[in-house]
């Protein structure tokens, strides 16, 4: 048996140098994404960061980002858990106060029902919150 390393011969190969030429592809930007769903951040000729994305990833952050990093850190030393499940970010978010008030801005298809809240319904994460006595 032939190690194929070993068939290297000292003539170059041409049209295998090891480099990609993707330029003679599709571009991906020519394309309209299959769904838009209004959480595309790749920007485009024309569009902007917006100045709540802007500030924060140049490290200034506005009071309701920061009390949002506040509660996610003391979430964490709380619970011991360095990363939390996308369901312990909705417990935290729903405890700072925040409710589902106003229609979605997002499009999730077909296969998520919107709908909307009272501004003072109750988190109803904890058993105290929803109410439910043990």
């Amino acid at each position: 048996m032939t190690d194929p390393a070993d068939d290297q011969s000292d003539q170059p190969n041409p049209g295998n140098d090891g480099v990609v030429d993707r330029r003679g592809g599709l571009d991906r930007r020519d394309f309209e994404p299959a769904s838009t769903t209004n959480l595309e951040r790749r920007r485009g000729p024309g569009r902007r960061l917006t100045d709540f994305i802007k500030t924060a990833e140049e490290g200034e952050m506005n009071r309701e980002q920061y009390s949002f990093l506040l509660a996610i850190e003391a979430f964490k030393r709380v619970n011991g858990k360095n990363f939390p499940s996308w369901t312990d970010v909705l417990e935290v978010v729903r405890k700072l106060g925040y409710r589902k008030t106003m229609a979605s801005e997002i499009n999730l298809g077909t296969r998520s029902q919107d709908w909307t809240e009272h501004p003072d319904a109750p988190s109803n994460v904890t058993k105290e919150a929803s109410g439910e006595v043990e």
